[in-house]
């Protein structure tokens, strides 16, 4: 099929050079001229689209090459709006290992999307120039369209333009150095979550006024009205018996791929919210899915939820399947950082004051189980600074050289750090829905 998306990518030339705060002020300023504007992250990233979503009042799709591959052009159709904008993950060029595969440049090139990089210009005036030229000339087909220069003043900006005479990409203008209170704060896993940021409203509002101001919002929308028609073909989904599943979803709860959740809608699925921090019990459900978040910071309230914690025991008891990925899967352990949590499995979680486990990983079942077959291979992410003295040894990971063991998994169980992306793993959604019905079949 072919659509036209209108679609623009805002990437930057490295980590913490301010595109999410840029990101976020373009996204207000076009919804506040009225426009329907989807947002979209790429690679494996839960914050962003939480901020996103709280800009735009719409949930934010991830745009993985890793684990979305050809179903990468049906992200962006399925979620497009009347303008669409993709945020790039660390630099531009910044993909596996030292390699550009799937990094933000990959993402564009596969969807042919115009990119604006955003440059912290601040300290400089010509070697400025030298950036943008070395990221344009990198690769011989960058994509990159533009620049905006960020916490720079307005003099040093129309100097900088002024001596900028390459045709190739525009200057869309730029940022002045804010204050610390419109600066958005980062913590081990990245940016803290839109819910932790106080009068977020306020803030982006105050964001959109600077962009209107500075940055030539009419030149990005020309710009993303020039992209090419987009090529997809549907996701082949099967239509299945409905199915409840309880999501786990608050302030320690917060980490899900709206692809994921989405696609269980599709194969039939009910969605039901429901919170450990402050409700009495699980709802009644099919399947329990505990996602991933900062359990470690509510740890003491979750402990204190006796009844919650009693319920997920008494649904374990029951056969109820559960789903859990990194901090689910800590909750469900007996101890983090010495409070007490579900006790469904024995372990004890606690930070190792360093990353345990970070990038892309494959997984190998060792047999069949709740997501996978023996001898399914499955495509995950792991971020996480906590370890657990009983990770679990049911899947085989691999990653560059190295290989462990991990996850706990049964016909009813599947829990483990690994995070999963289920378009880069359509047979493990189906068989996850699939498993579920048999076991809901069996409690009947």
């Amino acid at each position: 099929m072919e659509k036209n998306i209108p679609r623009l990518m805002i990437s930057g030339t490295n980590s913490g050079c301010g595109k999410t705060t840029i990101f976020c002020s373009i996204l207000q300023a076009l919804k506040n001229r009225g426009m329907n504007a989807a947002a979209f992250k790429c690679g494996p990233d839960y914050i962003d689209p939480m901020f996103h979503s709280s800009v735009i009042q719409a949930a934010s799709s991830n745009l993985d090459p890793y684990f979305c591959g050809q179903w990468l052009p049906y992200v962006m159709a399925e979620n497009a709006g009347e303008i669409n904008l993709a945020e790039g993950a660390m630099g531009y060029y910044d993909g596996i290992g030292f390699t550009s595969d799937c990094s933000a440049f990959d993402v564009a090139k596969r969807l042919e999307i115009p990119s604006v990089l955003v440059v912290d210009a601040r300290g400089s005036a010509l070697s400025a120039l030298a950036v943008m030229q070395g990221f344009l000339n990198f690769k011989e087909n960058s994509g990159i369209c533009g620049f905006i220069l960020n916490r720079v003043t307005k003099k040093t900006y129309e100097g900088i333009r002024a001596a900028w005479k390459d045709p190739r990409a525009k200057l869309y203008g730029y940022f002045p150095p804010l204050p610390e209170k419109y600066i958005l704060k980062s913590r081990h896993l990245g940016l803290v979550t839109a819910e932790e940021v106080c009068g977020l409203r306020e803030m982006t509002q105050h964001l959109a006024e600077q962009a209107e101001e500075t940055i030539d919002l009419n030149g990005l929308l020309a710009l993303s009205s020039g992209a090419k028609p987009l090529i997809y073909e549907d996701l082949p989904v099967p239509k299945l018996e409905e199915i409840r599943i309880a999501v786990a979803k608050d302030e320690a709860f917060c980490f899900y791929y709206k692809e994921n959740l989405d696609l269980l809608r599709k194969m039939g699925a009910q969605i039901d919210y429901f919170s450990p921090l402050r409700d009495a019990c699980v709802p009644k459900t099919d399947c329990i899915y505990l996602g991933g978040g900062y359990p470690e910071l509510y740890a003491e309230a979750l402990s204190k939820n006796e009844s919650m914690k009693a319920s997920i025991r008494e649904a374990a008891e029951r056969g109820i399947p559960f789903f859990a990925e990194c901090g689910g899967f800590m909750y469900l352990n007996r101890l983090l950082d010495g409070k007490e949590m579900a006790g469904v499995l024995g372990g004890v979680c606690e930070n190792k004051g360093r990353l345990m486990r970070f990038g892309y990983v494959e997984l190998e079942a060792k047999r069949d189980c709740l997501i996978a077959k023996k001898g399914d291979k499955l495509r995950v992410h792991e971020f996480h600074y906590y370890d657990c003295t009983q990770n679990g040894g049911d899947f085989t990971a691999r990653r560059r050289e190295s290989e462990y063991d991990c996850i706990f998994a049964n016909e009813r169980m599947a829990a483990g750090f690994p995070h999963i992306h289920f378009y880069g793993n359509l047979k493990a959604a189906e068989h996850f829905y699939r498993e579920c019905l048999k076991r809901k079949s069996e409690r009947i």
